[in-house]
């Protein structure tokens, strides 16, 4: 997570920079409305663009194997549901509260079209086959799915309710 907020932070303090100096400019009269007002619309467009480029889903990845010692690694390793083993937490996604819906039994998750990088940010809603569904309790607290990517488009191989708070 620190470098989303690196990056983050870099573009705020780029606004403010281009900002001050388009600011400075018109105040003493060396640009005209018409340059100011593209400046400012370039400047904008800047921003968006490296706040776009930078915001991820939120992924729950044990890169480097820092939770290999976690409480919760043996039960999270024991997962199971009607298709098969979940393998780990390193492999599912921890879902926000807008990435999941329930209809009584039903599920929906969004997720990413594919596992290829530059899917990442292209969601798309997958159906959760009831075979898929973790009916003990939930000890990690937070909405996980394990997704499978085959050529006819996502699975759901193991999906884990929240709390929906």
């Amino acid at each position: 997570m620190a470098p989303f907020w690196g990056w983050m932070a870099m573009a705020v303090v780029l606004a403010f920079v281009l900002l001050f100096l388009v600011l400075r400019l018109f105040v003493v009269q060396e640009i005209t409305v018409k340059w100011f007002l593209l400046f400012a619309g370039v400047g904008c467009l800047l921003v968006l663009a490296i706040l776009l480029a930078v915001s991820t889903i939120g992924m729950a990845r044990d890169t480097g194997g820092r939770y290999a010692n976690s409480d919760l690694k043996s039960w999270f390793d024991s997962l199971r549901s009607g298709k098969g083993p979940c393998c780990s937490d390193a492999d599912g996604y921890a879902l926000a509260d807008v990435d999941w819906a329930a209809n009584g039994v039903r599920y929906r998750v969004r997720i990413p079209r594919s596992n290829d990088p530059a899917d990442e940010n292209v969601m798309i809603w997958v159906d959760v086959p009831e075979d898929a569904v973790l009916t003990e309790p939930n000890r990690a607290g937070r909405t996980m799915v394990w997704p499978i990517w085959g050529y006819q488009g996502p699975t759901i191989r193991c999906f884990m309710p929240g709390s929906m708070t």
